[in-house]
């Protein structure tokens, strides 16, 4: 089926009176209803909905609501009652199927529906008892009424290799295999393509570029190449896969791409957004072929002050690939011999080293923010089942190639911003103030003396001042919490994490399309033209979406993987930071497996607690019975329900803010924890970049 391009989006609001917004059902029956035009990360507008008042609303589902004219005095903030749905989030839904009283039912995942789903005769689909299905709701259930739904299909057996992938996937929506029109079009690009340069390109294929990435990449989107010009000045060259030469406008590869927006990195497996004829071949930069490239030229002083940047289409020839760990061995000793390179390749890996650095500095100095999240990634097995985990590091390496990526970003937007260009940004927008002003409060809470975290400086100085501390946990979560979340639009918000007044995604078109969309806005300004302005704001919408979807996506899958690998340990015990405080308890991640559940409020040591939103605290009046955001605790898994996704802890002790527990052999000696390994080994096709260089 064609996909069109996003049209202006009429007004969710309908007719009629009330609030509109996205509803979320809680396992009670009971929800909420954040209002559409409520601020990001602010909970205060969220309106309480009682089961009885929910209507057949399901959580995502847009609607309005009928605020209540009287105040609860049991429970602060506003309430109400859902008048209408008017617009469902989806209609399909998986669960586990299973017979009763002559008729067959399907429990669906989560805690969203309280009740199972009526199917009508046993065995429909084939599905049998436990199986994991897909559900087609025909009639969403009420708080007076059982839902009642079709089978569409049957994933298979709960707990089978697999099962778990294709749960999400479904669950989703994600995208399955390309249509035959898509891939007839890839298959039409290749036999097109000859590696012979065009007279609009700028032959660059006697230089020394060379690509950075992952030991288990398979494609290669972005090569560098760096020399030292006249006066000592550097000329960075950041080469781009051309994939707009490959993906014509409205082509069929194009919609498809529109319509996925950004590849999906699942733990086993990625679902690409272009066909792998293009994204691991054609567009793929690999070494010894002769590639098409954007290429991003950028001139700096000696000390970093960059004086010139222009863009280009190019050809380019890859002279060697590397991945992180072999550059992470040269620059622990630039004379190794363990890495084989030619003398061109170890000069140019050493001007790399000393220009990001310098680069780092500078942006370092106009304030930019870089928060000491420590990511844990699981480690499967060949049928995809967790054998362990391990920590990413971000090492020098990785801010290389993350430096000049954003320097090429910047540049780029900052070229189509003076050319009067609409295009989509990335934007970042500033903190809320009031929660910036919280953030005072709980860092002052913890000992340090901070003036108005409403400076960027001071919020960077904070970071620095808590770097290797115990509270260093508690206050880069919190840091994080404060922040808002990145998106795509054509607004000139700027990026507040980067400390840029113009950013756009440029660096990687294989798998986001809107880095795509600036590679044709570039094709425009150089014909002396404007790209249109319409639409932009709703394609950036979609594109935000998209990327939210895939990265809801990801971590639901990592859940759901390890509440199959916890579901046979109980009792197993792990060090665990707290990652959330609410009235009713305290959420906690694993620190050497990343599992994520609560230790609900029954859970604590017996007491009388008092919970404090702004501190991110609940106390108890009895000593040592208090616990804050990002202290350390000892857990251990106390309950674990796979199909509704839910993980209990049991407190097992409590470590003062930030006391390393057991030295983690001394854990896995006693046989608590699988060993860490390290590097993953997925099942599928592994996963391009990091979190942190895929979310910039």
């Amino acid at each position: 089926m064609t996909r069109q391009r996003p049209k202006p989006e009429k007004s969710r609001r309908g007719k009629g009176e009330g609030v509109v917004g996205v509803f979320k059902r809680a396992a009670g029956g009971y929800g909420f209803v954040r209002p559409l035009d409520a601020p990001a990360g602010d909970r205060s507008a969220d309106i309480h909905i009682a089961a009885h008042a929910a209507l057949d609303a399901a959580t995502g589902d847009t609607v309005r609501v009928r605020l209540a004219t009287g105040r609860d005095v049991r429970r602060p903030g506003p309430a109400g009652e859902i008048v209408e749905v008017l617009e469902r989030k989806t209609t399909r839904f998986v669960g586990s199927y299973f017979e009763a009283a002559g008729s067959g039912w399907v429990q669906v995942d989560g805690t969203g529906f309280a009740r199972p789903v009526s199917v009508g005769d046993p065995g429909a689909k084939g599905a049998r008892d436990k199986d994991k299905v897909v559900v087609e709701m025909v009639r969403f259930p009420t708080n007076l009424r059982d839902g009642e739904g079709v089978i569409v299909e049957v994933l298979g057996k709960a707990g089978q290799p697999g099962v778990d992938t294709q749960t999400v996937i479904h669950e989703f929506g994600l995208p399955g295999p390309f249509p035959e029109a898509v891939a007839a079009d890839a298959r039409r690009q290749a036999g097109r393509f000859t590696e012979a340069i065009a007279g609009d390109r700028r032959d660059h294929t006697q230089r020394t570029i060379i690509t950075i990435d992952p030991i288990d990449a398979r494609d290669f989107d972005d090569a560098i190449s760096l020399e030292r010009i006249d006066r000592g000045h550097w000329l960075l060259g950041v080469h781009i896969a051309d994939v707009s030469h490959f993906v014509e406008e409205g082509s069929p590869l194009d919609q498809e791409a529109l319509a996925r927006g950004t590849s999906v990195y699942l733990p086993d497996r990625v679902i690409p957004m272009l066909p792998e004829v293009v994204s691991n071949n054609l567009a793929s930069l690999q070494p010894g072929r002769v590639r098409y490239a954007r290429t991003c030229w950028m001139e700096f002083t000696p000390d970093g002050v960059q004086t010139h940047a222009e863009v280009e289409r190019s050809a380019i020839k890859s002279v060697r690939r590397f991945t992180y760990e072999e550059v992470d061995v040269f620059l622990a000793d630039p004379d190794t011999r363990a890495v084989e390179m030619t003398g061109e390749v170890r000069a140019l890996l050493g001007r790399m080293r000393d220009l990001s650095r310098i680069l780092r500095r500078r942006r370092t100095a106009r304030g930019a923010l870089e928060l000491s999240m420590p990511e844990v990634k699981i480690d499967l097995d060949r049928e995809g089942r967790v054998n362990g985990a391990h920590v990413v590091e971000n090492t020098e390496s990785h801010k290389i190639i993350e430096e000049f990526m954003l320097s090429a970003n910047e540049a780029v937007a900052e070229k189509l911003a003076a050319a009067g260009a609409p295009f989509l940004r990335r934007i970042h927008p500033a903190p809320d103030l009031r929660k910036l002003r919280q953030l005072t409060e709980f860092v002052t809470e913890l000992g340090f003396e901070v003036d108005s975290l409403e400076s960027r400086f001071e919020l960077q100085r904070l970071l620095g001042l808590v770097g290797g501390r115990p509270e260093e946990h508690a206050v880069n979560y919190a840091v994080l919490r404060s922040l808002t979340r990145a998106a795509y639009g054509p607004q000139e918000d700027g990026h507040f994490a980067l400390a840029s007044d113009c950013y756009c995604h440029f660096t990687s078109p294989i798998r986001r399309y809107p880095d795509l969309t600036v590679h044709r806005a570039l094709d425009v300004i150089a014909r002396g033209k404007r790209p249109p302005a319409e639409g932009l704001p709703q394609l950036g919408e979609q594109c935000s979406q998209l990327e939210r979807r895939a990265e809801a996506a990801e971590r639901e899958l990592v859940k759901l993987k390890l509440l199959n690998f916890l579901a046979s340990r109980v009792g197993l015990e792990m060090d665990a930071v707290v990652t959330g405080v609410e009235a009713f308890g305290i959420f906690v991640q694993g620190i050497e497996l990343p599992a994520e559940g609560l230790v609900s409020l029954e859970s604590l040591p017996d007491d009388t607690y008092r919970y404090e939103r702004t501190s991110h605290t609940l106390s108890g009046r009895r000593p040592g019975n208090a616990f804050r955001l990002g202290d350390r605790a000892r857990v251990a898994v106390a309950k674990v329900d796979v199909d509704r996704r839910t993980l209990d802890f049991r407190l097992v002790g409590v470590r003062s803010r930030g006391r390393p527990g057991p030295p983690a052999a001394e854990v896995r000696k006693r046989g608590r924890l699988p060993k860490p390994t390290g590097r993953r080994k997925p099942a599928g096709k592994p996963a391009k970049k990091s979190r942190r260089q895929r979310r910039r």
